[in-house]
């Protein structure tokens, strides 16, 4: 059974709403401030970890030893 036109107007109008949404949210979530700012909020829950913490101190006392040893050799 054909569609009428009418049906198939309604049906292109409700697609291009949605994909007027979906770009709405793509470009909010591409936003590169946005991006800049979940990334920073990422890296400093990481940072507040205990272990991570710990990781990094036992990393830059060994990095800090080798060129204490370079220096004085």
């Amino acid at each position: 059974m054909p569609r009428d036109t009418e049906a198939i107007e309604r049906d292109i109008e409700n697609a291009r709403n949605q994909l007027a949404q979906t770009l709405d949210v793509l470009a909010v979530r591409t936003n590169p401030k946005r991006l800049v700012e979940t990334t920073k909020q990422s890296v400093l829950v990481k940072l507040g970890d205990p272990k991570v913490k710990a990781a990094l101190v036992g990393v830059g006392a060994v990095v800090g030893l080798v060129v204490l040893r370079k220096i004085f050799r």
